[in-house]
């Protein structure tokens, strides 16, 4: 195979339906789980414990899938990896549609999870190889408000349907989506990308185990599952096992023919200040988790308070479109100052103890214009900037886990520290972990392009 040339603008446009339709719907499978909880519950006759199930094996399976579907659509092409995994996505919903008890449901989840992995740092990749650099970072800016207005549109869809029909049909209607994505797929996206330089050699498997292991004992070290289940303390050991791990990995993949994650991946300083970054914008799509409880703070009745959360992803996804389109003319630096400089500002603002109303309102916006720049595209367009086409999945793939990993951290420290102290000091901590990540942000180049 060879690197695919850029394709008219026909043939984009068709690409771009394509790729955000089915980034769209598996962005919206995980925002449409909060209004089913109940539905679910009264369903199969589970407790809260057990319906948080639904959402955790489902992130599990996407956080361990993703740099194998990304390695997969590096080595073997694009739409294959893309359109399996969007077929794969369907399967799963199917699977919970027709579920007659709860271990059914988490299998779909788990069949959803894996194939969803794939499809946001495939569709990345793509871009990359179907787009030139000075337009890569506004279709990715649309990527990203693409998933914004999955959660925007997910929570209202899902609540429409349960009015009118059963809870099964928010998952049925995937299927028509998926066939519509496929068919379209097979014919526009391109049949060839750029090999990888091993692609015929042995897949690296103990590379995947052990990442899959740091992963998963990372995830599960972090939000405490296992402690809740079994009554023990269990979190330090899965965190020294990730100790152990990690350097075990990494002496792998310095000696594997063809290494899962390249170790030129980690060597180059521009990819490590954006990988921190992704820990940062992590960070911050967490700590949105808690605005619904700073409002009820407020007096803002609980079944109200998910409405303040509107405007913030509403303007997320505009400022992530804008965010493509400044990258090219003021840089990646200058970018990411102003998301993390606006990041720190509404976290600050949210941390003032007895602040007026008013101000939560503007602290919210303010976080929101933020979290759309630094949680676009805007990062993945940087990565795209310093690898070759044949680490581009696996390059975005990184970008998802260390995303997903600043995700878990946010939300399990400031749920302890808002336990401990109050909301204000946990948001004040979030201050000071935006206010570090605009400072690692001069570490990027000033321009966008090499």
């Amino acid at each position: 195979m060879t690197s695919v040339a850029v394709p008219e603008t026909d043939t984009r446009r068709a690409i771009m339906t394509v790729l955000f339709v089915g980034v769209f719907m598996s962005a919206l499978d995980s925002a449409i789980i909060g209004p089913i909880v109940p539905a679910l519950r009264a369903a199969f006759a589970i407790d809260n414990t057990q319906v948080v199930l639904v959402s955790i094996i489902f992130t599990l399976c996407s956080l361990s899938s993703t740099t194998l579907m990304a390695s997969l659509s590096d080595r073997y092409g694009r739409r294959n990896v893309y359109l399996l995994n969007v077929f794969g996505f369907a399967i799963g919903s199917l699977m919970i549609a027709l579920a007659s008890d709860l271990t059914m449901v988490l299998l779909g989840r788990a069949v959803q999870g894996v194939c969803a992995g794939g499809i946001t740092p495939t569709a990345s990749a793509v871009i990359g190889d179907v787009l030139p650099s000075a337009e890569r970072a506004k279709a990715l800016g649309l990527i990203g408000a693409t998933s914004g207005m999955a959660f925007l549109v997910g929570p209202v869809m899902a609540s429409l349907i349960l009015a009118v029909a059963d809870w099964h049909w928010i998952f049925l209607l995937n299927l028509p989506v998926a066939a519509v994505v496929i068919f379209l797929g097979w014919r526009a996206l391109p049949r060839s990308t750029a090999q990888h330089e091993a692609a015929n050699g042995a897949f690296d498997w103990q590379g995947l185990v052990l990442l899959v292991l740091i992963l998963v004992s990372t995830t599960l070290g972090i939000n405490q599952l296992l402690d809740r289940i079994f009554g023990v303390t269990i979190w330090p050991w899965l965190f020294l096992l990730v100790a152990v791990l990690t350097p075990v990995l990494a002496w792998r993949e310095t000696r594997a023919p063809a290494p899962l994650l390249p170790p030129r991946l980690f060597t180059n300083r521009q990819l490590q200040v954006v990988y921190l970054l992704a820990v940062g914008s992590g960070i911050s799509m967490g700590s949105i988790i808690f605005i619904t409880s700073v409002a009820v703070n407020f007096g803002v009745p609980i079944s109200q308070a998910g409405f303040f959360l509107l405007p913030l992803v509403f303007l997320a996804s505009v400022t992530s479109v804008f965010a493509g389109r400044w990258l090219p003319r003021i840089g990646g630096r200058m970018t990411m100052v102003i998301g993390y400089s606006q990041l720190t500002v509404g976290t600050a603002l949210l941390g003032l103890p007895q602040a007026p109303f008013w101000l939560f309102v503007v602290a919210t916006l303010i976080m929101g214009s933020g979290l759309g720049v630094v949680v676009g595209g805007a990062l993945r367009a940087l990565v795209l900037e310093e690898v070759a086409a044949t680490d581009r999945g696996v390059a975005q793939s990184v970008i998802n886990i260390t995303i997903s990993i600043g995700t878990l951290i946010a939300v399990a420290l400031m749920a302890s520290i808002a336990d401990s102290f109050d909301f204000a000091t946990a948001y004040l901590v979030c201050a000071g972990a935006m206010a570090l990540m605009t400072v690692i942000s001069l570490g990027l180049r000033r321009q966008y392009s090499k």
